[in-house]
């Protein structure tokens, strides 16, 4: 039998293996081991699965920017999938495998299959791609060739692709221009500046492409700022890091550095003195930053992957499609969120968590949440939430959000109701009631949440069997220190580290004794489970100061849900 809607040609080449079908996108950083392939969410339909050797079909990725950097390793290692499958546009991963390719010479296949192809491929034990056709089952697919067609180039972008700008320029070029015909985009846009997300140490890979790009001579051209790294730079010798890994993740925030990006080390760049305003065109990677840019601050910027992140700050180019065109930012479902009386911040990551699974495909508009009149602190905690169950680059929120106005004519509906709230609050507090650590600071924790954790504590010390630690970017950390702030966190005993944050926290930073850990982040609470191998409890900041003060995190609904 022969299909007649083809399977699209992301990109080329050859494989066979047996069929692994995902039937909700996968966040590979948070959700697949690099060192083994293997799946460790512990919240995916396919954990513990190994995903090496097979033709991986889903509905698109979702999560971390910093996917392509697994993906990458996974090629390198030969751990990766032999070939993979979407049923929607996908960036992330396929930019990893185009790295593969470009830079490596090893090849891993990318489809984008039609629903009625696709719901009939994942009835497949196992299939065989070709150039011009899938194999499986006694069923053939067609499959078109990947797009070719031609940009609308400027001079300058043909002086950089032709090679007139040096070898590391001309690379970085061709990868955008390689991504902006896969998404469909006609020319290029200019931007104004670049966050890396890519100096996150997720593995070899990263340090592998960032040290060759350096080498080659690659300079940013824009004003790019950076995420936070894997290790306190300054300290991590101090703090009993191991050297391998210190040094290899130092050494990879040293090659953004000598590039020319600022060593901000941070994940919430929108903190900064110098953050973008409504309408400015910037090119930001790390989910969190990006929806927050998009949704709370009017700005556009793509949801771009490692290693397309310094593509584009070398060129001062990003394609134009997705949510830099304006009809592409419009809520395409339209979410009715119950609002209980009396609120407190924990609200806030939980509805992002839960719209993030309501709208996993495409932007929303919530409705129902402005009497709750959320602050940045509280829209920070729910962008960041909601980037880790959907692909999504922005949402909206009724009466909120700077383009709440924008819907289109056919977008659908959906309820998060009371029963959704509880079913969620249930499944991110599986963990036991003692507790031994409380991790503040996923993104990183703003000026004005330092100020209310230590109100909170209100000069109180905490626990000798709980450790407290809040990670925040460095012009944070010197403002609380100089109003203060900073002296009253310590004398309770609370640790603040710069520099890396909770996503990319290791042992011995990370307290080893910990079996069960307390935090207010929608966002560490879906991932930590499988990053830190422990069991994750997640609350209002007052839940966390009171396990803090006793050790002790019970298990119950907070009075808004009671």
């Amino acid at each position: 039998m022969t299909e007649q809607q083809p399977a699209r040609g992301i990109l080329g080449g050859s494989a066979e293996g047996p069929v692994i079908v995902a039937r909700e996108a996968l966040s590979f950083w948070g959700g697949v081991d690099p060192a083994s392939g293997r799946v460790i969410d512990v919240h995916h339909p396919l954990q513990g699965v190994t995903l090496g050797g097979s033709i991986l079909m889903m509905p698109s990725s979702r999560g971390s920017c910093s996917g392509s950097g697994v993906l990458l390793d996974l090629v390198l290692t030969g751990r990766a999938p032999a070939a993979l499958i979407f049923s929607e546009a996908e960036d992330v991963l396929t930019l990893g495998a185009l790295i593969a390719t470009e830079m490596f010479e090893k090849t891993l296949p990318v489809l984008r299959l039609a629903p009625d192809a696709f719901a009939a491929l994942s009835r497949a034990k196992s299939a065989r791609i070709g150039d011009d056709a899938i194999e499986a089952d006694g069923r053939t697919i067609p499959v078109s060739p990947p797009a070719t067609a031609a940009l609308d180039l400027s001079d300058a972008d043909r002086a950089m692709l032709d090679g007139r700008e040096g070898i590391a320029v001309q690379q970085a070029m061709r990868i955008v221009c390689a991504m902006a015909v896969g998404q469909g985009a006609r020319d290029l846009v200019e931007v104004t500046r670049g966050h890396i997300d890519g100096c996150i140490y997720a593995s070899p890979a990263n340090l592998i492409f960032a040290e060759k790009m350096a080498e080659l001579g690659a300079k940013v051209r824009v004003p790019t700022t950076m995420n936070a790294i894997s290790v306190d730079h300054a300290n991590w010798p101090q703090q009993g890091v191991p050297p391998a890994f210190g040094k290899a993740a130092a050494r990879l925030a040293d090659a953004y550095v000598r590039m020319g990006c600022r060593p901000t080390f941070t994940c919430a760049p929108y903190l900064l003195d110098d953050a973008p305003g409504t309408g400015d065109v910037i090119a930001w990677a790390e989910s969190n930053a990006v929806i927050f840019a998009n949704s709370v601050l009017g700005a556009r910027t793509a949801k771009h992957p490692d290693f397309l992140d310094l593509c584009i700050a070398l060129t001062g180019r990003a394609p134009r499609s997705g949510v830099y065109l304006d009809h592409n930012r419009e809520a395409r479902r339209v979410v009715d969120v119950e609002l209980p009386d009396y609120v407190d911040d924990a609200f806030w990551p939980l509805i992002g968590y839960l719209a993030g699974r309501a709208a996993p495909d495409r932007i929303p508009l919530l409705r129902g949440l402005a009497p709750a009149e959320p602050s940045r602190d509280d829209l920070k905690a729910l962008c960041a939430a909601f980037g880790t169950t959907s692909a999504a680059p922005m949402l909206h929120i009724e009466g909120v959000t700077p383009e709440a106005d924008g819907v289109a004519a056919d977008a659908d509906h959906a309820r998060i109701g009371r029963a959704e709230m509880m079913a969620a609050w249930s499944l991110l507090n599986k963990g036991p009631e003692e507790v031994q650590l409380v991790a503040i600071g996923s993104p990183h924790a703003s000026l004005s949440e330092c100020r209310a954790l230590a109100a909170a504590f209100g000069g109180r010390r905490r626990h000798p069997g709980v450790a407290v630690v809040v990670t925040a970017g460095q012009e944070v950390i010197a403002a609380a220190r100089r109003e203060g702030t900073l002296a009253g966190l310590e004398a309770s005993g609370i640790e603040v580290l710069p520099d890396l944050c909770w996503c990319s926290i290791s042992e011995p930073v990370f307290p080893i004794r910990t079996r069960a850990v307390m935090t207010n982040s929608g966002k560490y609470a879906h991932y930590g489970p499988a990053l830190s191998g422990r069991a994750v409890r997640f609350g209002s900041l007052a839940d966390c100061v009171e396990a803090a003060l006793t050790g002790r995190a019970p298990q119950r609904l907070p009075n808004w849900l009671s």
